[in-house]
């Protein structure tokens, strides 16, 4: 595997991230529109995953404040899931995020997304009250970190 840390600029992400999208649609298709107003922002940290030079999966972090940073758009290919792949984009994630002094962690996941939520809660994520933009949407779960 080969991580490649860049932005939302990066043709391959995009193209992970269409995926996703089609994905998110299908499972909370009347949110479209609310979602892809915060979701097509412009991210300076993105990671992108290569299996054989292929790119298998993503995920990145922005700011939230001060010591949290907020992490975006995880996704990894369907035919690549189950591999440990997400816990390797979430890990560097966090490490690198680490790098810029954050040391709390938040994020915002469909409560649809069952293997995304264990994840997260293996990770050491635990439910908060939704924050943000996403106070009040019932198709949202927010989860934080603390270091």
């Amino acid at each position: 595997m080969e991580l490649i840390r860049t932005n939302s600029d990066n043709t391959d992400f995009k193209n992970l991230i269409r995926l996703f999208d089609e994905y998110l649609e299908d499972i909370d298709g009347d949110q479209k529109d609310f979602f892809s107003h915060y979701n097509n922002k412009y991210l300076e940290h993105v990671l992108v995953v290569y299996q054989n030079e292929q790119a298998v999966g993503c995920g990145g972090f922005k700011k939230y404040d001060q010591k949290t940073a907020e992490i975006k758009r995880m996704f990894v290919h369907p035919d690549k899931r189950g591999k440990g792949i997400a816990t390797l984009i979430l890990n560097e994630i966090e490490k690198w995020a680490n790098e810029y002094d954050y040391k709390d962690f938040i994020l915002e996941t469909s409560p649809k997304l069952k293997k995304a939520i264990a994840l997260y809660n293996k990770s050491g994520y635990y439910l908060i009250p939704n924050y943000g933009q996403y106070i009040g949407v019932e198709n949202s779960i927010c989860m934080k970190k603390e270091k």
